[in-house]
């Protein structure tokens, strides 16, 4: 797994990306599948746009880990291109970057050169100058890429040309120009931090497989993060009542992006962002949780990737954080031994139109049964195995959500002694009773204002994605 600078993962999958939904049913209808949905995976760095046609959407390759585009706007040949720079270092305190070469100090590897890039007559002598808008893959100082202007050359070193930048946004690069593409989620990139012991994390890709739990199957392009911890048990349970959560997780995401060109110096005239994927989970709940006002959620791993679309010439930098959890409410009384088994799909995101300004774009079908139900004594449970995600560009969180799918059980009924009397004393317990299991799902979110990194207009406050609840019957029963 590889390794990462420290940072900060902000909580927010959809959907598990990620894990993410906002319509669920139990109908038993199929998913689409991800074959169906996934878009070719490769790209070339250097595409040449023709007039008139979309710019091709794809996973960057590795070529192009450390690329650059350059825009000069309001000058004649200041599209974007690819250019032979690199960004060496970024200060986001002071937003001073040092733009070098690519291969500056030494050789591009091939033994000569690289020939400096074609930027417009007034290039400084590294190609950069006030005005020019960069867009860069993750660099040294920008792990989540960088996106900006240059309001100031300060100078020249040996490491390359120190710049003054300030925030910029898409539209600046992609101008009048189309784009719209679905790419698959190397699973392999992302950074995993396991919160608790019991933690296994599983992942399979063309020609590279690792598995965690033993025997697990991983389907390709899947990452699976199995887990197992005990909880709380209820004061007075019997020691057969312990309690304790296990199961897993799998999810295979794509990042979903468009954008349309609008009039011009006005900003896109469409544009989304969003996750999509399908999602495998399985999860039991035994025994007799304690009595808790409020459900305990509780993490068990943290996950952040940053996969950069080729959008035409231009590295488009996403940033995807998961926050995995499990969370239990009980009250004290209730005994469970459950187990379920939820999959389907999810789409979630925003997206911009001029008329309507930016709007939640969620849906899901996802369908679930019960392995085992058994349920005991009169009360209550609610256990989730469920994802806070968060997806952005550049590093500005556009997108939040938190997908909970659950389990509900209730149990009601009465107990009692009946005594008679006679030659000789007799006791007979009664009890009577009903229980019902439920599996639902749990979806919150909210759309942020960095979003308008697209060039759209700047939100005057966070838009709800609103709450959703869907719940279905998994069993019953009588005592």
């Amino acid at each position: 797994m590889r390794k990462r600078a420290p940072r900060a993962v902000v909580p927010a999958l959809a959907a598990s990306a990620l894990f993410l939904a906002a319509g669920c049913s139990a109908s038993p209808a199929e998913p689409s599948s991800r074959a169906d949905r996934a878009r070719p995976a490769a790209a070339s760095a250097s595409v040449i746009q023709d007039a008139g046609r979309p710019l091709a959407v794809a996973a960057a390759p590795e070529a192009a880990a450390t690329s650059t585009a350059v825009a000069r706007p309001g000058e004649p040949g200041g599209r974007a291109h690819r250019a032979a720079l690199k960004v060496a270092s970024y200060d986001s305190k002071t937003r001073r970057a040092v733009i070098s070469r690519v291969g500056q100090g030494g050789s591009d590897g091939k033994g000569t050169q690289p020939p400096s890039p074609s930027t417009g007559a007034s290039a400084e002598p590294h190609g950069t100058a006030v005005g020019d808008v960069i867009a860069s893959a993750p660099a040294p100082g920008a792990p989540d890429g960088l996106l900006a202007r240059v309001t100031d050359v300060i100078g020249e070193s040996g490491e390359g040309t120190e710049v003054q930048t300030a925030p910029t946004t898409l539209d600046t690069l992609l101008g009048d120009d189309d784009a719209k593409g679905s790419v698959p989620v190397d699973p392999a990139s992302f950074d995993v931090e396991k919160l608790l012991p019991d933690v296994q994390v599983s992942w399979a890709k063309a020609g590279d497989v690792h598995v965690g739990p033993e025997g697990a199957k991983v389907p390709l392009g899947n990452l699976r993060i199995d887990v197992g911890a005990k909880v709380a048990t209820a004061p007075g349970a019997p020691a057969s009542a312990s309690a304790s959560v296990s199961g897993f997780v799998q999810v295979a995401p794509d990042v979903d992006f468009s954008y349309g060109g609008g009039a011009a110096d006005s900003g896109p005239g469409t544009a989304y962002l969003g996750v999509s994927g399908d999602w495998d989970a399985q999860w039991a709940v035994r025994g007799r949780a304690a009595a808790s006002a409020q459900p305990r959620r509780v993490p068990f791993a943290k996950l952040h990737a940053d996969p950069v679309l080729q959008v035409g010439p231009i590295p488009v930098v996403v940033n995807l954080d998961l926050t995995c959890y499990f969370q239990i409410g009980a009250d004290g009384v209730v005994t469970l031994d459950v187990e379920q088994h939820l999959k389907g799909d999810f789409k979630a995101g925003g997206a911009f139109g001029p008329a309507q300004g930016w709007t939640p774009v969620d849906e899901s079908h996802m369908t679930s049964s019960p392995v085992r139900t058994s349920v005991s004594a009169a009360g209550r449970v609610k256990a989730a195995l469920g994802a806070e995600a968060s997806v952005g560009l550049y590093g500005a969180v556009g997108v939040t959500a938190d997908l909970a799918p659950y389990l509900r059980g209730e149990a009601t009924g009465s107990a009692g002694t009946t005594t008679t009397t006679g030659s000789a004393v007799k006791t007979e317990a009664t009890a009577t009773g009903a229980w019902a299991l439920y599996g639902g799902v749990d979806l919150t979110g909210t759309l942020r204002m960095q979003l308008s990194v697209f060039g759209t207009p700047v939100f005057q406050r966070a838009i709800p994605l609103g709450a959703l609840n869907r719940e279905w019957k998994l069993g019953d029963g009588h005592v």
